[in-house]
């Protein structure tokens, strides 16, 4: 195992990968624990725990949406106010916990960011009306912002390129798995407390438990005590050899992020910045869309959410199967020789084609025929964001990943932000047909950008 020498210009592990592997000491020297063979994929599963709770969080709300209207007397226009302080929250606090993560490392930075959104999602409990509801979830945003940048900085430092696929569409299946269950768990909540408080209060409980497991368990390769011999030298050799790349990195430019995290402008000065971006702002506005007024949407069209709730959670986990369709097909397609950028690619362009299937639902009334299709939709939807979210680790060094994955995340909220003004607006005057024909090109878009911008040399 090799660990840093006391001239290393690294501060620590934690802080993120340290290039320089100049002392090598045997894992013997390590306190003596239990090895835990793939222990990589239980990190894996942290994540994935992570990501399942941060979405219970966040859609305890969007569940609740149909009564708290009633209750306090909402316009879709005053719900679209709530929904737009999370994503400006959220929008701008991707950038700056990407930046933050890169230099503080996964374990602070996680640890602080989900013990953040937890308390806020509990102390939503409190609100009364529609201003304390728009605080909170600004709160809740502001905190729950780190998930991704700081997933898949975890997935750069314990996974090679090989496997990268399959690890991001396990952390990131976790938001279909969270919004799914979370009809099933606030109602049950709501129905046997009478109130829909305690809901906030009970799934909040949820990240704290997590914060706890995530500080006693997660340590970086390089000294977790659990990590074996053979693992921890194939984590590192692959790491090694990915750095003996990066000077033929991006266009010729990337070879001088290596190192520090490298500055804003030094990334978004690299048209692949650009591309993953502006493919995550085009392409997430469809999936919030659904996240965030799927339940308004089906009682617009008249059904009863109570007896909508069978088919409610289907197109969530059709998105989780989209996960690991994105994710397991273009590593199968790498382990079977191709180019890693083009596998990325493939699996992006059919799924962009897939979610024009949002159009049809227009003139469709028959509910399992809706659900099918926003099923495919979000199938779709989420193959194409498991490509997005591991293009960071492919295309830059490990000290920018977090950085641009945030840079994206930001991209995707600015776009969610106009989006759900625009839904909330149109659906008042008019009806979600526009919406749905619009969350049905605009990721053709999304697609053409990618292949236009992003084309590094393989």
């Amino acid at each position: 195992m090799h660990v840093h020498s006391s001239g290393c210009p690294h501060s620590s592990v934690e802080r993120g990968h340290c290039r320089c592997y100049a002392v090598s000491v045997s894992d013997a020297a390590l306190p003596a624990r239990r090895i835990i063979p793939n222990l990589r994929w239980w990190i894996g599963g942290l994540l994935f725990a992570s990501t399942v709770i941060n979405y219970i969080d966040r859609q305890t709300l969007s569940v609740l949406a149909p009564h708290l209207k009633t209750e306090f007397s909402w316009n879709n226009s005053d719900w679209a106010l709530i929904v737009i302080s999370f994503r400006i929250a959220y929008a701008l606090m991707q950038t700056v916990a990407g930046r933050l993560l890169d230099w503080f490392g996964t374990r602070r930075g996680l640890l602080l960011t989900v013990s953040w959104y937890s308390i806020a999602a509990a102390i939503t409990s409190m609100a009364v009306g529609l201003k304390s509801f728009i605080f909170f979830r600004f709160l809740l945003g502001s905190g729950e912002a780190a998930n991704w940048p700081g997933a898949t900085k975890t997935v750069s430092e314990w996974f090679p390129k090989s496997e990268r696929g399959w690890a991001v569409a396990l952390f990131d299946s976790g938001s279909s798995v969270g919004g799914a269950v979370a009809p099933f768990l606030v109602f049950w909540i709501y129905r046997i407390s009478g109130s829909w408080r305690p809901a906030f209060i009970f799934t909040a409980s949820l990240g704290l438990v997590w914060a706890l497991v995530w500080k006693a368990f997660y340590q970086p390769p390089e000294t977790h005590p659990n990590l074996g011999p053979e693992e921890r030298s194939m984590i590192l050799d692959a790491r090694k050899e990915e750095q003996k790349m990066e000077a033929h990195a991006i266009t010729g430019k990337a070879g001088a992020l290596a190192g520090q995290p490298a500055s804003w402008g030094q990334l978004l000065s690299l048209k692949e910045t650009w591309g993953i971006v502006l493919g995550k702002a085009l392409t997430d506005p469809v999936w919030f869309f659904i996240t965030d007024w799927f339940a308004i949407y089906l009682v617009s069209k008249g059904f009863k959410i109570e007896n909508a709730l069978m088919g409610f959670w289907v197109p969530f986990l059709a998105a989780d199967l989209g996960n690991f369709f994105g994710g397991g097909f273009s590593s199968y397609l790498i382990k079977r020789g191709w180019p890693v950028l083009k596998a990325r690619k493939f699996i992006i362009l059919i799924c962009g084609l897939g979610m024009t299937l949002l159009i049809p639902t227009v003139s469709v009334s028959n509910f399992p025929v809706i659900v099918a299709l926003f099923a495919v939709s979000t199938f779709s939807y989420a193959a194409w964001s498991t490509m997005a979210l591991a293009l960071p680790s492919d295309l830059y060094p490990s000290g920018s990943v977090a950085s641009v994955s945030g840079l994206s995340g930001t991209g995707a909220g600015v776009g969610t932000i106009v989006s759900t003004f625009l839904i909330g607006w149109i659906s008042d005057r008019y009806s979600f047909a526009p919406i749905l024909v619009g969350a049905s090109l605009v990721p053709l878009v999304a697609t053409a950008l990618v292949f236009l911008l992003i084309r590094k040399k393989e």
